[in-house]
């Protein structure tokens, strides 16, 4: 009988030590977590602000399309200017002005070759640039594109693009610390949950909320 009772006080103490653990462990974890996938949402997001940026520069509109956003990447051009002659070559500014030439030149180059520079994407990536890191091609950002008028009458375009956290962290382990995590920055914050940039509401120059 005593041996029993031995037995259950200790699976009582290791009970209450795993408890303990758990209790100390899980938060640690989940911030971990937090940090390691949100670090690669952010990395693909900003590829996405890129391309969304350069395809504003040509056509002065964003796109709520990913197709769109994918093919403008891997098969269309931008137009770039540089200059013909140094500022400081008075020589050869003076030829240009007697030509009547300015000191600019304008060329194209190929979208995908410029824009990420210097960091290069294969078509793979590009492809993939809508899915959200670490959901194994299963979820996708949310993007949204439009016009906007300002207060000064001003009609301007705008672009969203977002990841709310139940979208990417794991949701089955760490069911209350997401719980707290969007009540907190919902409620305490007035920040949305998840990593964005852009707004449908406001020029706000495509900033990210990880920027802030």
């Amino acid at each position: 009988m005593k041996k029993i009772a031995q037995i259950l006080l200790a699976l009582v103490i290791i009970g209450f030590v795993y408890v303990i653990y758990q209790q100390i462990s899980t938060p640690i974890r989940f911030e971990n977590e937090l940090k390691s996938k949100s670090a690669q949402v952010i990395e693909r997001i900003k590829d996405i602000r890129t391309a969304e940026r350069a395809f504003k520069s040509k056509y002065q509109r964003f796109t709520a399309d990913f197709d769109s956003l994918a093919n403008f990447i891997l098969n269309e051009t931008i137009e770039m200017e540089r200059k013909l002659v140094d500022e400081d070559d008075s020589v050869g500014l003076a030829l240009l002005k007697r030509q009547g030439k300015k000191n600019v030149e304008k060329f194209q180059v190929s979208v995908i070759d410029t824009i990420f520079s210097p960091k290069k994407l294969t078509k793979e990536e590009i492809m993939n640039l809508r899915y959200i890191p670490t959901t194994d091609n299963k979820a996708e950002f949310i993007l949204e594109a439009g016009q906007i008028t300002t207060e000064s009458k001003i009609v301007i375009p705008v672009v969203e693009c977002r990841a709310p956290y139940i979208m990417f962290l794991d949701t089955v382990t760490f069911r209350q610390e997401i719980v707290n995590k969007i009540d907190d920055d919902v409620n305490n914050f007035n920040r949305y949950p998840g990593i964005k940039f852009g707004s449908m509401e406001t020029g706000n120059n495509e900033a990210g909320n990880w920027e802030d």
